[in-house]
C-alpha cells in the first residue's frame, strides 16, 4: 500500500456538504493501489449510539490516482470519521493523526467536520441543470433597427471582421430571432457586454447604468428579457467589474485632475501623470490602457458596483451575472456581491470566468459555479484535435469531476467556443469530429453552451474571425447540423439522467469512449468512435438488464450477460438506454 500517495483533507472538495443534510468524503490514493475503502462515522458526543461505516466507491482515475467518494447523512449534524482502506492482505487505518493499524476506539483522533450549516452550503439555483444556454455576440447576431446603427457600419454580409469593425447587431435583432432561438430548444441566453462603450465588443464599459445607444435602451432590454421569460428562457449578463473603459467618467476625471482627482483612489495608480505608453502607469486588464482596473476594495467603487449588479435585477429582471476576470477581484467584493444579488432574486446565477482552480471561489459565499475551460480544452484536444487518446482524456476529466464538489460540476458552463476563440468547425475540420464533441457537451454534468452560429455550420479562426455576422440565410446555414443541435438538446431536456444524474466514463481504450448517466431507474449509455475507421468495443453493462431502446446515433450493439458490446462507424456515436 502507498501511503504516501493517500490524501485526504476536510472542506474543499474532500468532505463538503451537498446539500441541508448530507455530507460527501472523498479520498485519493495511487491508481489501482486499494481494493476497498470504508469510512467509519459517527458523532463526536454520541460515539457509541451513532458509529456507522459506509464503504466508498470510485469516483474516477486519472493517470496517477484514484479517487474514492461516500455520501453521509451525519448525526446531529456533527462529523467524525476515519478509513479503513484494503489492499490484498494489508488493512491499515486513515485518521487525523495519521495511519494507524488499529481501528479507531473513539473518535478523538478521527477527522472532523464541526458542524453542517445549512447557510454555508453551496446552492446552484436548481434551474442550471435544466439549462442550455446560447451565447449571442451582440453587435454580430442580427440588425433589427439600422436607425440606431453606428458610424461606418459594415454590410452583413461582409464576413471578415476587423478588430475594430462594427456591423450594426442590436436588441431589437435579438427580440425579432426569437422564435429561431426557440425553435432550436435553448432555454437560456447569455450576452456579452451590453453597457455603453466605444469598442465593438464592450469590454470598455463607459456607463454601467446605460444600454448602449447601438443596442437600444433600457425599455428595449425590459422588453426583450420579458419576452424571453414568457418563452420559458433565461437571461444572464456580462459583469465587467475588473475593470471599466478609458472613457469612464471617473477614470476621464483622474486624468484632467490627476493627484487631485476625488477619484484617485477608484483605480490602482501606480504613479502620476498617468501615461499610456510604453506600458501604462496604472494597472490595467493585462496591458490595456483603455481598461483601467478597478480598486474594489475601495467603499465607493464597491457600493457604486454592487448598486449596479442591484439596478439590472431589479430594473430588467435578469437571471444571473457572468463575471468577467473574476479571479482578480478581491474575495470580499464577491462575497458582498452575492449577498446583493441573492437577496433580491435567490435563484439568481452567479458564473466566474476563471480559467484555472477555482476552488477559492467555490465555497459557498462567492460563486454558484464557473465556466468550465479546463474540460473545454479536453474535449477540443480529444474530439477535435485529436491531441489525446479516449484513455488520456478520461484522466483529465475525472481529475477535473474530483478537484470540485458535485454541485459546482452540476453547474459548471461548458462552451466548445466563444467570442475569444476560434469556431468549433475550423478547429474540427471534420464535421463528424464537431459532432462528437457537441455530444459530449451535451451529455455532460453542467450546463451547455452553444456559441451563436455554431448551431447553423459558421467557421472562423481567432478573433476577429470568429465573430462573423450570424448567418441568417437558410441556404448557407447546414440545416443537418442545426437538426442535429435540436435533437441533443430535445434528448438532454427529455432525460433527467443527462441533467441531474451521475456521470461515469465506463470505458475509454485507443479512441473509443463510453459513457454512462445514472438518475433513479434511468440509465443511458453514450458511445463514441472518434476514429476514422468503423470500430468494435466491449464494456459491463447491468447485469441481466436488457438494453431495451437506441436514442439517437447509427451503429449495433449486442448485450450478452452483464457484457455490451458496440460496433460504431468511422467517427460514429449512438446513444441507448437500459
Amino acid at each position: 500500500m502507498q501511503l504516501e500517495a493517500i490524501y485526504h483533507r476536510p472542506g474543499n472538495s474532500y468532505c463538503y456538504p451537498y446539500d441541508d443534510r448530507t455530507i460527501h468524503i472523498r479520498l485519493r490514493a495511487k491508481k489501482n493501489d486499494l481494493q476497498k475503502v470504508k469510512a467509519l462515522y459517527g458523532d463526536k458526543y454520541d460515539w457509541d449510539n451513532t458509529v456507522r461505516e459506509a464503504e466508498l466507491h470510485k469516483l474516477g482515475s486519472d493517470d496517477l490516482f484514484d479517487y474514492w467518494q461516500t455520501e453521509v447523512v451525519p448525526p446531529h449534524l456533527r462529523l467524525r470519521y476515519a478509513f479503513e482502506l484494503v489492499a490484498g492482505e494489508q488493512t491499515v487505518w486513515y485518521t487525523e493523526k495519521g495511519f494507524v493499524k488499529e481501528k479507531p476506539a473513539d473518535p478523538l483522533s478521527c477527522f472532523d467536520y464541526p458542524f453542517l450549516w445549512t447557510s454555508e452550503v453551496l446552492q446552484p439555483p436548481a434551474w442550471v441543470k435544466d439549462a442550455v444556454f446560447y451565447q449571442i455576440f451582440p453587435d454580430r447576431f442580427a440588425n433589427g433597427d439600422p436607425a440606431n446603427d453606428p458610424d461606418q457600419v459594415r454590410p452583413w454580409e461582409e464576413s471578415n471582421p476587423g478588430p475594430h469593425d462594427f456591423y450594426g447587431g442590436d436588441l431589437q435583432g435579438v427580440l425579432e430571432r426569437l422564435d429561431y432561438i426557440s425553435s432550436l430548444g435553448v432555454n437560456a441566453i447569455y450576452f456579452t457586454p451590453l453597457f455603453e462603450a466605444k469598442t465593438n465588443h464592450k469590454y470598455d464599459t463607459t456607463d454601467y447604468l446605460k444600454v448602449d445607444p447601438q443596442f437600444g435602451d433600457t425599455e428595449l432590454l425590459k422588453k426583450l428579457v420579458k419576452a424571453c421569460h414568457d418563452r420559458g428562457i433565461r437571461v444572464i449578463l456580462d459583469a465587467v467589474f475588473n475593470h471599466c473603459g478609458y472613457w469612464f467618467a471617473p477614470f476621464q476625471d483622474v486624468l484632467k485632475n490627476g493627484e487631485a482627482s476625488r477619484y484617485r483612489d477608484w483605480f490602482h495608480i501606480k504613479q502620476f501623470p498617468l501615461v499610456r505608453a510604453p506600458r501604462p502607469s496604472y494597472h490595467c486588464f493585462a496591458f490595456e490602457s483603455h481598461m483601467p482596473k478597478l480598486n474594489t476594495v475601495n467603499p465607493e467603487v464597491r457600493a457604486y458596483l454592487l448598486d449596479v449588479a442591484q439596478y439590472w435585477i431589479r430594473e430588467c429582471d435578469i437571471d444571473g451575472w457572468r463575471l468577467d476576470v473574476a479571479n482578480e477581484i478581491d474575495h470580499e467584493f464577491w462575497r458582498e456581491f452575492r449577498k446583493a444579488c441573492k437577496d433580491i432574486k435567490p435563484d439568481f446565477y452567479i458564473l466566474g470566468e476563471i480559467w484555472h482552480d477555482a476552488m477559492p471561489w467555490l465555497q459557498g459565499d462567492q460563486f454558484d459555479a464557473v465556466m468550465n475551460y479546463p474540460v473545454t480544452e479536453a474535449i477540443i484536444d480529444f474530439f477535435a484535435k485529436g491531441e489525446l487518446d479516449a484513455e488520456q482524456f478520461s484522466y483529465q476529466v475525472n481529475k477535473l469531476l474530483a478537484d470540485y464538489p458535485q454541485q459546482v460540476n452540476e453547474a459548471t458552463f461548458t462552451i466548445l467556443g466563444s467570442h475569444d476563440t476560434p469556431r468549433l468547425l475550423t478547429v474540427a475540420q471534420d464535421e463528424r469530429k464537431a459532432m462528437l464533441a457537441v455530444l459530449f457537451q451535451f451529455i455532460f454534468l453542467g450546463a451547455p453552451c452553444i456559441y451563436y452560429g455554431d448551431e447553423a455550420g459558421m467557421t472562423g479562426g481567432p478573433d476577429p474571425d470568429c465573430r462573423k455576422p450570424m448567418v441568417w440565410e437558410e441556404e448557407q446555414q447546414n440545416r443537418a447540423l442545426f437538426d442535429f443541435y435540436r435533437e441533443l438538446i430535445s434528448l438532454r431536456t427529455a432525460h433527467r439522467a443527462l441533467q441531474a444524474g451521475s456521470f461515469q466514463i465506463i470505458y475509454a481504450n485507443r479512441q473509443q469512449l463510453a459513457v454512462l448517466r445514472k438518475h433513479a431507474s434511468e440509465q443511458l449509455y453514450i458511445c463514441f468512435n472518434n476514429s476514422g475507421q468503423e470500430a468494435s468495443f466491449s464494456f459491463a453493462g447491468m447485469q441481466r438488464q436488457p438494453v431495451t431502446a437506441t436514442m439517437l446515433g447509427k451503429g449495433t450493439y449486442t448485450l450478452e450477460k452483464d457484457e455490451i458490446t458496440v460496433c460504431l462507424p468511422a467517427f460514429g456515436w449512438m446513444v441507448f438506454m437500459a
